[in-house]
C-alpha cells in the first residue's frame, strides 16, 4: 500500500510522527518533493484566490501526489484541547481536498483530531489504522513507534537551539510556521540570506512547543490559534537571547497578521523585520531588506546605533 504526504502544511510539524507511524505499519510512503515554481503554478491553478499562500502550495503537492501513490494522507485536525484549536483550514482540509480533485478520482485517508469533542491523536491514529485493514495491536505499536520518532525529532531541535544560542555570532529568531521557514522555495531563501549576512538564523520551532504555548498565553489570553501561540511564546523566550527577530508570515493569513501585530506592539527593546511571503520569483528586494537589518543589528551590538 502507498501512502502519499505531501511535503507542505503540517508536514513540517508532524512529518516524523506521520512517516513513521505509516512505515511501521508495513505501508511505502511517498513524499512529495520540494516545492517548486511548477508546483506552485499547479496549486495556484486549483485553489481559490482567497486561500493563503501555504494553502496553495499544499494543493500543488497534492496534485503531484495523484498518480504516484494509493491514498493520499489528509488529516483533519480542529483541536488539541482547550485554548489549542488550529487555523480553520485545516479543519476543512480534507474536505477541500476532495472537492477539488473529485474529478480526478482521489482516494483520500484521513483522521479526524478534535481533542475538545474526544477524538485525541491517539484515538484517531487507532480508527486510521483500523480504516486501513490493521489490527489494534498493530496500529498502537506503529503510533508508540510515531511518537519516539516526534520526541527525537523535539529532542534534536532543542540541542540545535542550545548550540546557536552558545555562539558568538548574531541571532536572529525567524518566527514564522514550519512549513514557510523550511519551504526551499518561499521561505529558505530568507534563512539564506540571514546566514548570508554573517549570523545565525534560529527558526522558531526549535522552542519546545509546552513552554512556547504557556509563554504566549501568558502574552494573550485571546489568541485561539495553538501554533501562533507557540510563535508568539517562542519570540517571548527568546528576545532577550537574539539580536533581532523576522517576523515572516505567508500572503493573507489571517492568524499570522493578528500574531504579528501582538508582537511588534509588545516586544519592546529588540529591532523586528515583518516579511510577507508572496510567491514571487525575484528575491533581490528580500535580499536587501534582510542585509539593511542585520546592518543595524550589528551597528546596535556594536554601540553605534541605539533603538
Amino acid at each position: 500500500m502507498r501512502i502519499g504526504i505531501p511535503r507542505a502544511l503540517y508536514y513540517y510539524r508532524y512529518g516524523a510522527l506521520w512517516k513513521t507511524f505509516f512505515s511501521s505499519l508495513g505501508c511505502e510512503v511517498v513524499v512529495s518533493p520540494r516545492t517548486d515554481r511548477a508546483i506552485l503554478n499547479q496549486g495556484t491553478h486549483y485553489a481559490i484566490d482567497e486561500s493563503c499562500l501555504s494553502a496553495k502550495i499544499y494543493l500543488g503537492h497534492v496534485a503531484w501526489l495523484l498518480d504516484k501513490c494509493d491514498f493520499v494522507f489528509v488529516p483533519r485536525m480542529a483541536d488539541m484541547g482547550r485554548d489549542k484549536e488550529f487555523c480553520l483550514k485545516f479543519r476543512a482540509l480534507p474536505d477541500v481536498v476532495y472537492n477539488t480533485f473529485r474529478s480526478e478520482g482521489v482516494r483520500l485517508v484521513t483522521c479526524d483530531i478534535a481533542v475538545r469533542r474526544g477524538d485525541s491523536e491517539m484515538e484517531a491514529f487507532a480508527k486510521l489504522g483500523k480504516k486501513l485493514g490493521f489490527k489494534k495491536q498493530q496500529t498502537f505499536n506503529a503510533y508508540l513507534l510515531a511518537k519516539q520518532a516526534e520526541q527525537q525529532a523535539a529532542a534534536e531541535n532543542a540541542r540545535k537551539l542550545d548550540a546557536a544560542l552558545a555562539r558568538p555570532e548574531l541571532k536572529v529568531l525567524v518566527c514564522g510556521h514550519a512549513y514557510n521557514i523550511y519551504d526551499r522555495y518561499i521561505g529558505r531563501p530568507v534563512v539564506d540570506a540571514i546566514e548570508a549576512n554573517h549570523a545565525i538564523a534560529i527558526p522558531a520551532d526549535w522552542v519546545d512547543r509546552d513552554a512556547a504555548w504557556q509563554a504566549g498565553c501568558e502574552l494573550t489570553d485571546t489568541m485561539p490559534w495553538m501554533v501562533n501561540r507557540e510563535l508568539a511564546g517562542a519570540a517571548v523566550q527568546l528576545h532577550d537571547k537574539v539580536d533581532g527577530i523576522v517576523l515572516l508570515s505567508s500572503f493573507s493569513c489571517g492568524p499570522d497578521s493578528m500574531t504579528d501585530e501582538i508582537l511588534t506592539r509588545r516586544l519592546k527593546n529588540i529591532p523586528i523585520l515583518s516579511m510577507t511571503l508572496d510567491g514571487q520569483d525575484a528575491t533581490a528586494g528580500m535580499e536587501t531588506r534582510i542585509e539593511s537589518f542585520i546592518d543595524i543589528l550589528h551597528l546596535r551590538k556594536d554601540g553605534t546605533v541605539c533603538l
